[in-house]
């Protein structure tokens, strides 16, 4: 759910080049860019890849080709 007044961000990824438009409150953006709140609390109806391309500018395709998953039993 997102709430009213919502904005279009477009977010850039830093290693691909892709923009991304993420939709979120302004006042909840402001609110994290602030230091009023952690970014999973205040901008918790975005998704995890969408908060990490806020925080870190990379995208959820990019994080995962530079952070793969571990299969359990490579271990």
């Amino acid at each position: 759910m997102v709430a009213a007044n919502g904005d279009v961000l477009d977010v850039t990824c830093k290693y691909c080049g892709i923009t991304y438009q993420i939709l979120a409150n302004r006042q909840d953006v402001h609110d994290w860019l602030s230091g009023s709140g952690y970014i999973q609390d205040v901008l918790g109806y975005l998704s995890p890849a969408e908060r990490e391309l806020l925080i870190s500018g990379t995208c959820d395709n990019c994080w995962n080709q530079m952070f793969p998953e571990v299969d359990k039993e490579e271990e």
